[in-house]
């Protein structure tokens, strides 16, 4: 329709500026002139701050080309919609991991089955395919899994219940043509869940005690299955041998390869975003080049275009700890308490010097350039003041250690050099519990609930109180410092004996998370905001973000459920409803949002 006398654009403008964003999108629909304000660059860039609430000195996406359409990916784009829900595990799902196609994703639960799923279905749903029990091998429940490079095999991890209330952990490879059992690999303790190395070896742990507070972590590389000619090749091999004083241990290992480091999918540093659009305009002046930065298909709706030991120690569990588990924490304490605590402190002396005198010298600095791009790193939680993971440890994994070919590393070594140093550790002050990788492995987002400020520890067998908010720390992997502030939104409650695992995800643009609160959270990586809170009836311990699509995302709870969730814009398409006209797109996802937004709680703003 067309209106009488005009208000000067700069007058609609003004008016526009003081009116909610939907309101603005109504109001577009009164006349062509009201339209063309409505999508004023200028006014979207001031709706995005004040609704997102960004500090604006935080620069637009560098991928985005519109401040309209920016709105528009993080408010339809995010996947907040509960579409499904699965019922078929009958106990607590600890663990989700997608395949890297995204065809598949496994579930593992308390009731000691591990579950394949396939997401392709015609009619969008996501159905079982298989499910395999292991209590048949003595398992006390499954804790983790993990797709191999190609998709062809699944490791999974999990708690064994052994002799004398023993609680190590074990690892299966299953083949996913046929999802017979390969191999089985000790792991201990449990929570180092093990990873795989490539695509046909992976990573294990094995713990040796020393003394009361003092033990040795080893690391294997072991052969995912073993084939005709196994009896004249090793398919074991020792990666890395390392000490461990006051009552620490190796946990939650990965692996990160570092091929893409010098062109991530997305830079979270400013300068260095605003170093890359400089760099890329000088570049396509002389010949065309991709863009840098992708946001993937986030904005595809577009409108113009060794022996067995028990184990001694408490630690973070993939859930409460079971009664084997308590045991052992009370087995620790009764060894403290059954040592003086000057024994206890000199056996820490000891173990130092011990230390110092026969580990392996570092061979250069990771962080050093000039060796080429493709370094492999190992990643793992580990500790140095009490037996509550607070550190990040580094290893750099060297190509001739890839495979369970050639000589056992260490054997070249003199009899001094008996354990090996840690290439770079980082000091989170506070209990560990969960880490990511971004899918470039640029960035490690850690989980952590923190110590109180200036708190010292005189027991290692006492670590200070932890806060119930969860701080998610984002560390660059190339410069290896921590970027940014970290995020918050989710909280936890079980003090530290008692602290478990919380998965955590990452995708290009986002980075979801489990808590405690009965609530999964979603956060966009590059403004540092959380976008939407995911409900459940029970403690959320894992989210997975479809490699395939970042619209889709699943979450796991104690209520034994497995939730889908996808984007307001993939809903839609799924339900089969027709493209609305170019200026009312946006507008019908918001109003229709706007309906639900009091009732569901899911597109909760920061």
């Amino acid at each position: 329709m067309e209106c009488g006398p005009f208000l000067p654009d700069i007058v609609v403008l003004e008016i526009f500026l003081r009116l909610p964003h939907d309101a603005v999108l109504r109001a577009g629909l009164t006349c062509r002139q009201w339209l063309a304000v409505s999508r004023d660059e200028f006014l979207w860039r001031e709706l995005f701050y004040s609704y997102y609430r960004i500090p604006r000195c935080v620069p637009r996406h560098p991928a985005s080309v519109s401040w309209y359409r920016e709105f528009k990916r993080l408010f339809d784009c995010i996947p907040c919609v509960e579409v499904q829900t699965l019922r078929e595990h009958s106990d607590q799902v600890l663990h989700l991991a997608f395949s890297h196609r995204g065809h598949r994703f496994s579930s593992c639960s308390k009731d000691c089955t591990v579950k394949l799923w396939d997401t392709e279905r015609a009619d969008g749903n996501i159905s079982l395919v298989h499910s395999s029990s292991m209590r048949q091998f003595n398992w006390g429940y499954t804790q983790f899994s993990q797709f191999n490079a190609d998709d062809s095999l699944l490791l999974l991890s999990g708690v064994y219940l052994g002799p004398h209330h023993s609680s190590s952990g074990e690892i299966a490879v299953l083949s996913l043509e046929n999802y017979t059992l390969l191999s089985r690999v000790r792991n201990k303790p449990y929570d180092v869940f093990g990873c795989w190395l490539n695509e046909t070896h992976l990573i294990s742990g094995n713990l040796h005690w020393i003394g009361n507070m003092t033990s040795c972590s080893v690391l294997w590389l072991n052969k995912a299955f073993q084939d005709i000619e196994s009896e004249n090749v090793n398919v074991v091999k020792r990666l890395f041998r390392i000490q461990n004083i006051n009552a620490s241990t190796i946990r939650t290992v990965m692996v990160a390869h570092c091929r893409r480091h010098d062109n991530p999918d997305l830079l979270l540093d400013y300068d260095a975003q605003s170093q890359a659009r400089r760099l890329k305009g000088q570049q396509q002046q002389q010949q065309h080049h991709p863009l840098l930065f992708d946001l993937g298909t986030s904005g595809s709706d577009d409108d113009d275009d060794d022996e067995e030991q028990d184990v001694m120690y408490p630690r973070a569990t993939a859930r409460p700890p079971t009664k084997a588990a308590l045991s052992s924490l009370e087995h620790a304490k009764q060894r403290q308490k059954n040592v003086e605590p000057s024994q206890l402190a000199i056996e820490t002396h000891v173990a130092k010097m011990m230390g110092r005198a026969h580990t392996k010298a570092p061979e250069s600095n990771i962080i050093e350039p000039g060796e080429g791009e493709d370094k492999t790193y190992l990643l793992f939680t580990t500790g140095s003041l009490t037996y509550s993971p607070h550190q990040i440890g580094i290893k750099r994994i060297k190509p001739d250690q890839m495979t369970t070919s050639g000589p056992v590393l260490g054997e070249e070594r003199s009899s001094d050099e008996f354990f090996d140093s840690l290439d770079h550790v980082i000091d989170i002050h506070g209990h560990i519990i969960g880490m990511g990788l971004s899918p470039d492995h640029r960035y490690l987002y850690v989980n952590s609930r923190a110590w109180p400020a200036g708190c010292i520890i005189s027991d290692p067998m006492s670590p200070p109180p932890i806060a119930e908010e969860i701080d998610l720390h984002v560390i660059d992997l190339k410069s290896l410092r921590e970027e940014r502030r970290s995020l918050r939104a989710h909280r936890a409650f079980t003090p530290n004996d008692e602290c478990f695992f919380i998965f955590l995800d990452v995708s290009k643009d986002f980075v979801a998370s489990g808590a405690e609160d009965k609530h999964g959270y979603i956060w966009d990586r590059h403004y540092n905001i959380c976008l939407a809170r995911l409900a459940h009836d029970d403690v959320v311990n894992s989210v997975a973000f479809s490699p395939a699509d970042q619209e889709l995302l699943l979450s796991a709870s104690d209520d034994a459920t497995i939730k889908v969730w996808r984007s307001p814009r993939m809903a839609r398409l799924a339900h089969g409803a027709t493209r609305p006209p170019r200026p009312r797109s946006l507008l019908a996802s918001w109003l229709s949002r706007s309906r639900n937004a009091s009732g569901d709680g899911l597109n909760g703003k920061p």
